[in-house]
């Protein structure tokens, strides 16, 4: 391989044979395409959003925070974010207007990230969501806009209340009329990241840039070596993980050709996916992960699980699919399910702390949000939601907070002021979003 001998910056992709591999910040070299290395402030570090998404509400009895004398007290099933107590706002009382007296679940779900009315029948009808904003935002600043993930293939038809089935499978929209594409197979999101392609797709990625990689090792300070290395190990450990879904993925096109259907109509691992949902969904973070971390893209929604999932807990002890387990939301096995997904949200977040950059972690500059489209599956209650924040958007958001917003009145409490106020905190020029033409009071 024949390596150019240019001035390394931030900006420089490890390259291989049908494949680039952005590097994370180092601090001896130029600063998000700088052409020195100037004084870093937190200014001079990106800001990143993640959606984390679970359907059919939380365990109302165990949600809830408080101030405590050490922090924030959290209730049981907030209780894997406790390393995060500084990082972290716990939000109570936001409602989503057109997401009510609308009926149940598809209607609640697709405007989650929008707060658009969604239009019943044939026709889907709604509006860009807030993630797809903040890409437009960042467009040309990475080489990815957004990555839109999923962790359960999406449903079609119609339900009873004549909306769509789509509105129940997608929270993140480009603009009224389509949802973005969902990534659900790990193998497909990994290779996403490092533009991996052609016919040496199935060889390692770290083999294919070794040379590379030895020779930007050399042009960098000792602990950006280390640094490097760390990196490249996150990479190989889930290059690995994915490997063997990859080979999953494989066989479920050769079974759907032989069965004359396509691999998303068969049931899970018939279809590709892992058929662990707990392996599922900490790839899915994982990859998140790196690809904040190399800034390959600043944009994330990560769809847990679907409206009226049918996902399965055994490794919880909880007997029914997620949706009919919704209905007894007060119970202990639907709160071990919520406290569960609370924990890929802290496992996100720890991924991310486990960053430096600069004198902070890419947590620091990030906020990991974490929503549900009700507050309670038993009455598939949506006036109000629950909604976790964690990270400071780089000190543009105040943190370690418990902000209850159900007596502010209904044009006070607006889950669209939350999205527009973190959009103008990152420096998009936009006065109303969705049903919010004022940011969220307090935040």
């Amino acid at each position: 391989m024949s390596l150019p001998h240019i001035p390394v910056s931030r900006r420089l992709f490890l390259q291989g044979a049908g494949v680039a591999m952005g590097l994370p910040w180092l601090e001896s070299l130029p600063v998000w395409g700088a052409e020195s290395v100037p004084e870093v402030t937190p200014a001079a570090f990106p800001n990143r959003f993640a959606a984390l998404f679970m359907g059919n509400g939380i365990s109302p009895k165990n949600w809830w925070a408080k101030p405590g004398a050490n922090g924030l007290e959290l209730s049981p099933s907030l209780t894997p974010l406790e390393p995060f107590q500084s990082k972290l706002n716990v939000i109570t009382g936001l409602f989503n207007k057109h997401a009510t007296g609308v009926g149940i679940h598809p209607g609640q779900t697709g405007n989650v990230l929008s707060g658009a009315a969604l239009q019943k029948g044939a026709v889907l009808r709604g509006g860009i969501s807030f993630d797809q904003v903040l890409a437009n935002h960042y467009d040309d600043a990475t080489p990815q806009p957004s990555l839109v993930l999923g962790c359960e293939q999406p449903i079609t038809g119609y339900h009873e209340t004549n909306f769509s089935m789509a509105y129940s499978s997608h929270i993140s929209w480009r603009d009224a009329n389509s949802p973005v594409p969902m990534e659900v197979y790990p193998a497909l999101a990994f290779d996403s990241l490092f533009e991996n392609q052609g016919s040496r797709r199935m060889q390692s990625i770290l083999d294919r840039v070794g040379e590379h990689a030895s020779f930007v090792r050399r042009q960098v300070s000792k602990s950006d070596q280390a640094r490097i290395e760390e990196y490249l190990a996150s990479v190989r450990e889930v290059e690995r993980r994915v490997e063997r879904n990859r080979a999953l993925q494989s066989r479920a096109q050769e079974n759907a050709r032989d069965k004359n259907t396509p691999a998303f109509a068969l049931p899970r691992p018939d279809n590709g996916l892992p058929e662990d949902i707990r392996e599922h969904m900490r790839l899915m973070t994982d990859i998140i992960a790196l690809a904040f971390q190399s800034d390959k893209t600043r944009v994330a929604t990560l769809l847990l699980c679907r409206d009226l999932s049918g996902l399965f807990y055994p490794f919880l002890d909880v007997r029914q699919a997620h949706h009919p387990a919704s209905h007894d939301d007060n119970s202990d096995a639907y709160e071990r399910v919520t406290r569960y997904y609370v924990s890929q949200l802290a496992h996100l977040a720890d991924r991310l702390a486990a960053m430096p950059e600069g004198d902070a972690t890419v947590l620091d500059h990030s906020c990991l949000m974490f929503v549900s489209n009700m507050w309670s599956g038993s009455s598939h209650d949506s006036t109000k939601l629950p909604v976790l924040l964690v990270g400071g958007l780089g000190g543009r958001l105040e943190t370690g907070r418990v902000l209850d917003y159900r007596d502010k009145g209904d044009e006070n409490r607006r889950l669209c002021g939350l999205y527009l106020s973190l959009l103008q905190r990152v420096g998009v020029d936009q006065k109303q979003f969705g049903d919010a033409v004022e940011p969220l009071a307090g935040l």
